[in-house]
């Protein structure tokens, strides 16, 4: 008998990873189409589909830490401006104008203020955890804003050049370079997120947001864990302020805004949290739809994004892509019963 459960046991192992595989599959070809299908539709407009590419990296970076570990936070833009800035200042003040070491400069600021951002943070829990997060982002914007000589300000940085990509690949005024390399920093974040989520460490993370007792009774750290996943959520962040700084060449004050960490989070709602697919979903569908509705009624386009979460908010509360997976689960399950 306990041959046949081992077996049985390591049956369903293959095929949850076969699963897990497939899943993996299905999203990196999604975003290969979604992304070729950009570059035919909107040929004129690259520039909007390489910020989005920003974008999605920091509502993915948020999703780590509020989806996946339950902690509140409305400063993520504070890891998001730090890669954006860290970038450019190495091009227009150090003269490293490579595009990769520029990336890495990136990385490496974002998880740098992502470390101080969770020693803050993770000493309270609930409100006072996100009034700390908005400090932080309000201290991160305003130390950009009086750090002029090297910031550039309230009139931004400048003066940020771009050697060729590979020493190949010009950075040109159509934007082809940089959204190309936008979508393989996706690709290749998405992969190496996926592998984390499904990792023990990601789900010693899950763990912590259904129960942190529980989970320090088992002898974990939960203080540790979410340290560890804040400062991976930096990276990711920086990433994304890296490619936002190479693909415009500016870097402006609202990189660190109040406002940029309150538009991931409404993304991360309106996708769905806890959820890397939910993310990136929930990232597209709300800029194009606010790209769209600012250009066919500038003066009423607010109101139309604002009934738009409203809607999603009241009939899909786990966001359009969680709602969907779970109405799909549903009926797969209903229709195993009745074959049974």
């Amino acid at each position: 008998m306990s041959g046949d459960s081992s077996v049985s046991n390591t049956n369903s192992m293959t095929r949850l990873r076969s699963n897990f595989i497939r899943r993996d599959l299905i999203g990196i070809a999604a975003i290969i189409i979604t992304a070729l299908a950009g570059y035919l539709l909107f040929p004129d407009n690259l520039a909007l589909l390489t910020r989005l590419l920003a974008i999605a990296l920091l509502v993915l970076s948020l999703d780590l830490v509020t989806g996946y570990c339950g902690v509140a936070t409305l400063g993520q833009a504070a890891l998001f401006g730090s890669g954006a800035y860290a970038a450019g200042i190495l091009s227009a003040h150090y003269g490293i104008t490579d595009p990769l070491l520029m990336t890495l400069g990136g990385i490496v600021a974002g998880v740098v203020a992502g470390l101080v951002c969770a020693i803050v943070m993770l000493r309270a829990h609930g409100l006072p955890q996100l009034v700390l997060s908005i400090a932080l982002v309000y201290l991160f914007h305003e130390f950009a804003n009086k750090a002029s000589s090297w910031t550039g300000g309230s009139d931004g940085l400048s003066g940020i050049m771009l050697d060729p990509l590979f020493g190949v690949f010009e950075f040109d005024l159509f934007g082809h370079t940089a959204y190309f390399f936008g979508v393989a920093l996706l690709l290749i974040v998405f992969v190496l997120l996926r592998i984390l989520v499904r990792s023990p460490f990601g789900m010693l993370c899950r763990g912590i947001k259904e129960d942190p007792v529980r989970v320090r009774a088992l002898g974990a750290s939960p203080h540790k864990a979410l340290v560890k996943m804040y400062v991976i959520s930096g990276a990711v962040a920086g990433t994304g302020g890296a490619l936002s700084a190479i693909s415009t060449q500016v870097v402006a004050l609202d990189s660190l805004s109040f406002t940029q960490s309150a538009e991931a989070l409404v993304m991360l709602v309106l996708g769905g949290t806890g959820s890397l697919f939910g993310a990136l979903v929930g990232t597209l569908i709300f800029m194009l739809f606010e790209d769209f509705v600012s250009a066919a009624n500038p003066f009423h386009w607010l109101t139309m994004v604002g009934a738009l979460l409203i809607a999603v908010v009241l009939f899909a509360p786990k966001g359009l892509y969680g709602t969907a997976e779970a109405f799909l689960a549903g009926r797969k399950k209903h229709d195993g019963e009745t074959r049974a």
